[in-house]
């Protein structure tokens, strides 16, 4: 406890971008004051430093997983992973991206105008997307797992308000594709997310951030497109609605 207590906070970030999104949280800065020590830090703003290394040690040891068989996963398990994962991480990560790009067009924007419309992209697919997951979690979510359940009791199921899940299906896929060019066009603007020379901190975190957020997305989507999707329509296809 003692070691990681004198470490500095640019440090954490430098080593790690995902520790930015804590320090956000408990309002600290990591750019211009990153030089302070976490025991420091605390002690000015008031922080239980326990609670603050728990949360630094969350994100550091949050690894992914890429070799997941997610195919062999029961659909409703495989919602539940998609709703508490991949929503839940749009929802928690896009208010502080679209805060750093703020300030960045506001203190760096002179010097990159470009910023302006990355922030402009982002904050589009930003407000695109937590309508689309609504529509996923309330309309499309809630029919597949009344396909599971009626096929479990061997009961029938009764055609929904939108006829076949093959219309909803195909809206959240042509969505998809709204945010997959929108994304392609934010890597194309910031030269693959990479930051200038004069970058600051912030400046590189938001990079960063932005290129996970676009990583998610792309694994979302995938778990959506090409296993959700097509096991929903096989799933559908063995009722007579």
């Amino acid at each position: 406890m003692e070691a990681i207590t004198q470490k500095h906070v640019g440090a954490f970030v430098a080593e790690d971008f995902r520790t930015a999104a804590v320090f956000t949280k408990y309002g600290i800065d990591f750019c211009c004051r990153g030089n302070r020590s976490l025991e420091d830090v605390c002690e000015k703003n008031g922080i239980v430093t326990s609670e603050l290394v728990n949360s630094l040690e969350h994100v550091l040891n949050t690894k992914t997983d890429q070799s997941i068989d997610y195919k062999s996963w029961p659909l409703d398990l495989l919602i539940d992973y998609i709703e508490k994962k991949h929503h839940r991480y749009v929802e928690e990560k896009s208010p502080i991206i679209k805060q750093f790009l703020d300030k960045l067009c506001k203190v760096h924007g002179e010097r990159h105008p470009e910023l302006f419309e990355i922030n402009d992209l982002f904050t589009a697919s930003a407000g695109e997307l937590a309508q689309h997951l609504k529509k996923e979690e309330l309309v499309l979510f809630p029919f597949v797992k009344k396909l599971l359940k009626a096929k479990a009791a061997n009961s029938p199921l009764e055609a929904p308000g939108f006829g076949t899940v093959k219309n909803p299906i195909a809206m959240m896929m042509q969505e998809h594709d709204n945010e997959g060019v929108r994304f392609r066009q934010i890597a194309s603007i910031s030269d693959n997310y990479t930051p200038p020379a004069d970058a600051c901190n912030t400046y590189k975190v938001t990079f960063a951030m932005l290129e996970e957020f676009e990583q998610d997305l792309h694994l979302h989507i995938h778990l959506e497109n090409n296993i959700l999707f097509p096991a929903a329509e096989v799933l559908e296809s063995q009722f007579c609605l």
